[in-house]
């Protein structure tokens, strides 16, 4: 009882202990840090709670190993989080810090991904098959129609795109109810053609397209299946249907989006994979016309060659949404939500510079400027810029690490109505 009393006394000192210890770290350390060390107590806390029981049972925690135990851990993970703090990529390339939630979670899927008994597998186990990414449906299977539209118009840009989603919305709801009258319904095309240069948004609008479908009732899932030529075209002759086939079985009664669906003809030549392929697909869309919606995606006028070449593409996909480039704000609004996102605040000088800077850089795009993937490269060597500038203060301030300045941008004014890059 004794051994049992010296023990007990000795780990709650040490408990003592480590709440002092986190309480100083909150008051010393950066946000970043002091988050990335909570973050690294998370990953070492099963290793760290084995330990113990190891210690424990052979008698090593009594007296002043119990105090000092848990106190040596919480050093540790502060020493980690200040030479090594965590940071991860969010879900738009963004660099942000590790929060204990977001390890937890990440940690979690991948478990899941690796030994998980639906590893490699989309919702119901079905196997994903190769060249394909994978939306799931949201898991709210309440989500109405206005909800969906309100997350589309908090889009930045877009408003073309937002109208003619909303006016198609509408289209169908009015529809339904002519329907439930009895009514006579006119027959309306589910299938979309998204036309535009690289980086305007047709991916991220397409997963909300799959979201608006369930919510009209035309497809009960509502998942998305994201895929180009080489998801749908095999090596050789004859496996190209079955091929496509696999990949349109795992759509049913979500959305089938192909990227960059003119390449699927071109350059067909004699084998003809190409031909196998939209004959499959003309198929399906016929057969399976009550639980398979297409989107087809790529340049303009690729596209509108691709659909007027086969009257079957012509007759299903009558509609036609096209996605502008973003003007110099636009782009700006993008680089500033970057920034919001990952915990950096803009200047005054860049918030004041920002749009010209940005004008004067894309002034000359062309089809293939990558729009807001442009916004995000410029915003990544932005974070790169401000690493090296902070990289001369030996202990920045929590402002400093946060504040992105005309240097990290790669703004320089040369003169009051000119500025260029360094």
């Amino acid at each position: 009882m004794a051994e049992k009393a010296k023990w007990t006394h000795g780990m709650g000192i040490g408990c003592l202990l480590q709440i002092v210890l986190l309480a100083a770290l909150d008051l010393a350390l950066s946000y970043d840090a002091m988050v990335s060390a909570l973050a690294y107590l998370l990953l070492l806390l099963p290793l760290a709670l084995f330990v113990r029981w190891l210690l424990h049972r052979g008698g090593m925690l009594n007296g002043l190993g119990g105090s000092l135990y848990g106190p040596a851990i919480v050093c540790v993970v502060a020493a980690l989080a200040i030479k090594r703090p965590i940071h991860v990529k969010d879900e738009d390339g963004a660099d942000v810090v590790a929060t204990p939630g977001v390890l937890a979670d990440r940690v979690a899927k991948k478990v899941v991904d690796v030994v998980g008994p639906d590893a490699g597998k989309a919702d119901g186990g079905a196997q994903i098959p190769p060249g394909v990414s994978y939306t799931a449906a949201p898991e709210n299977a309440g989500e109405t129609l206005e909800d969906v539209l309100k997350e589309l118009d908090g889009l930045i840009g877009l408003k073309e795109v937002k109208q003619e989603v909303a006016k198609f919305a509408r289209i169908v709801q009015v529809n339904k109810m002519r329907e439930a009258e009895g009514l006579k319904v006119p027959k309306v095309s589910y299938h979309m053609v998204f036309t535009g240069n690289p980086g305007t948004g047709k991916t991220t609008v397409a997963r909300i397209m799959a979201r608006v479908y369930r919510a009209l009732g035309i497809v009960k899932k509502g998942h998305l299946v994201e895929t180009d030529r080489g998801g749908l075209i095999a090596g050789y002759v004859g496996q190209t249907a079955e091929k496509t086939a696999k990949v349109i079985d795992f759509a049913l009664d979500g959305v089938l989006f192909i990227d960059e669906a003119y390449a699927i003809t071109e350059g067909d030549g004699e084998n003809g994979y190409g031909a196998e392929c939209i004959a499959t697909l003309l198929k399906r869309m016929e057969d399976n016309r009550d639980r398979l919606v297409v989107i087809v995606a790529g340049y303009t006028d690729e596209m509108k060659r691709f659909i007027d070449a086969n009257p079957g593409l012509e007759s299903r996909f009558n509609r036609y949404i096209h996605f502008p480039d973003y003007s110099a704000e636009e782009l700006a609004d993008i680089f500033r939500m970057r920034a919001k996102s990952a915990q950096y605040v803009l200047s005054d000088d860049v918030e004041r510079w920002i749009v010209p800077y940005i004008a004067l850089k894309t002034k000359d795009r062309d089809r293939k400027f990558g729009n807001g993937r442009w916004v995000r490269n410029l915003f990544e060597k932005t974070i790169e810029r401000q690493a090296m500038r902070l990289a001369e203060f030996e202990t920045p301030t929590r402002e400093q690490l946060m504040t992105i300045t005309m240097k990290d941008v790669g703004i320089s004014l040369k003169d009051p109505d000119a500025s260029a890059e360094d």
